[in-house]
């Protein structure tokens, strides 16, 4: 008809007695669409079946078909009537959301950051390569796990369960620290934005959590704590005496033998100006 011209570029006149599926049916196709005609010329009739039409300027349009089976008077099968609405502008947006929401996919799964989810039961459906690689669990084993009793040491728990059940009602958090316990038994550092993750109509189907991981961090925060405890360590307990004086001349450093020789415990000389007090 008339509007199978406009869309299509070709007249009738040129579509006439042209074999439908090897002249206007994309390669890929061809052989389903075949099949679908073929059903409909046994009387097996399909509805709302896509189909791609390539127009005279080479272009595609798609196509959402009925195909009918078409007979004459007496209801021996004569050919196939298609009847069809034309989706081109609704399958471009379509493939152009399906094209982003992978490239979406690539970035999560590719990120050098952590990145997992949960669903509305706590169960784990977001992990991410780095995830995997940081804890040791791949993606297979740890979907549908529930993340708080599965892979946060105990001492947390509690409180990730309520970071998360927060953010289950919408109130985010930022910075959040947590300690991952990975398949070998160590411990991660992870430091989390729990974020509120919703679906099309704005409701909430459950978290996503972007990490940094700072586990060498934190080691190295251990480190220099152990290692300024032992030199105070050192200090108080050393066999000389140690005293020391900030900017105004107060005592700010009074160790143990320092005290034992004056007599003045830590207590009573620190604060204290060292020189006009004890010299």
């Amino acid at each position: 008809n008339e509007k199978t011209a406009e869309i299509t570029g070709f007249s009738k006149e040129e579509a006439f007695g042209y074999p439908l599926v090897s002249t206007f049916i994309v390669p890929k196709l061809r052989e389903s669409v075949q099949s679908v005609l073929d059903n409909a010329l046994k009387g097996t009739e399909t509805s709302n079946y896509e189909l791609e039409f390539r127009t005279k300027s080479n272009e595609i349009r798609y196509l959402l078909v009925n195909a009918t089976t078409r007979r004459d008077a007496e209801n021996n099968i004569v050919g196939v009537v298609g009847v069809a609405q034309d989706v081109t502008e609704a399958a471009k947006h379509d493939r152009a959301v399906a094209a982003m929401a992978n490239e979406l996919r690539q970035l999560i799964n590719t990120a050098n950051a952590p990145i997992f989810g949960i669903d509305v039961d706590g169960d784990v459906n977001e992990w991410n390569d780095k995830t995997a690689e940081i804890t040791g669990f791949t993606r297979e084993e740890a979907f549908e796990k529930p993340l708080v009793s599965t892979f946060i040491v105990p001492s947390l728990r509690q409180s990730v369960q309520t970071v998360l059940d927060n953010a289950l009602k919408g109130c985010e958090t930022s910075n959040y620290e947590l300690e991952f316990r990975t398949k070998s038994n160590k411990i991660r550092h992870l430091l989390v934005n729990a974020t509120t993750r919703r679906d099309a109509n704005y409701n909430i189907v459950g978290v996503v959590g972007v990490a940094q991981d700072v586990t060498e961090t934190k080691r190295n925060d251990r480190a220099m704590s152990a290692m300024a405890r032992e030199l105070r360590q050192l200090v108080d307990k050393a066999n000389a005496p140690i005293f020391g004086i900030d900017v105004h001349g107060k005592v700010n450093e009074w160790n143990e033998k320092t005290a034992e020789i004056t007599g003045f415990s830590k207590e009573e000389a620190f604060g204290y100006p060292l020189v006009s007090t004890f010299i």
